[in-house]
């Protein structure tokens, strides 16, 4: 689920921030601030207003995806996607700042020039992707709420840490937890060898 919301934020992500770096258009600058400040957006409450746009009373109840695995990628992907944004934006401003006059003489328009920025930054990218990973796979208060932490349907590593811990069960919640982290090294130490040896 961690890695589906990761892919979801970063589709919509990196191309938005390419887009806040690069154009100018109304609302820009608002929607920059937004990102920027949703950094640090509490999981509870994305988790309380899915709740409400979801449940059965809500202007999204007809799609039945509360208590779902959909809905909990959802939460992760609302959670990852002003990281990745506000990253994404950084990286390929500085980008465009260096090399974006280079590139319009050489024929390139602004949203042509945004794969070949993408590639340059590609490691302030990885960056932007591995923050909004971080955040996914570290998500607990969201996902409890629109996934209910279901045995088997809906409980993840980290609601599982929460369930155990409030039972006192508190070898299996460490050793979940141990793993947990080694498998959130892995992944990013894959992906950062696979970025160093294209830079190379």
């Amino acid at each position: 689920m961690s890695l589906s919301a990761t892919v979801a934020a970063t589709v919509v992500g990196l191309p938005l921030g390419a887009a806040l770096a690069i154009a100018r258009f109304p609302g820009r600058r608002l929607i920059i601030w937004i990102a920027n400040a949703f950094l640090g957006l509490p999981p509870v409450v994305v988790g309380l207003v899915l709740y409400l746009a979801l449940s059965r009373s809500g202007p999204l109840g007809f799609l039945g995806l509360l208590f779902t695995p959909a809905a909990m990628v959802l939460a992760q992907a609302v959670l990852a996607l002003p990281i990745v944004t506000a990253f994404a934006h950084r990286a390929v401003a500085e980008a465009w700042g260096v090399y974006g006059e280079a590139l319009m003489d050489l024929g390139a328009t602004r949203a042509g020039a945004v794969p070949s920025l993408l590639a340059i930054a590609r490691l302030h990218v990885l960056t932007a992707v591995l923050a909004g990973f971080g955040r996914t796979v570290s998500e607990v208060g969201a996902i409890i709420i629109v996934g209910g932490n279901i045995a088997g349907y809906t409980r993840t590593m980290t609601t599982a840490i929460v369930l155990e811990t409030s039972r006192g069960n508190l070898a299996l919640a460490l050793g979940s937890g141990l793993v947990l982290i080694g498998l959130s090294m892995l992944i990013s130490s894959a992906a950062i060898t696979l970025a160093d040896r294209t830079t190379t």
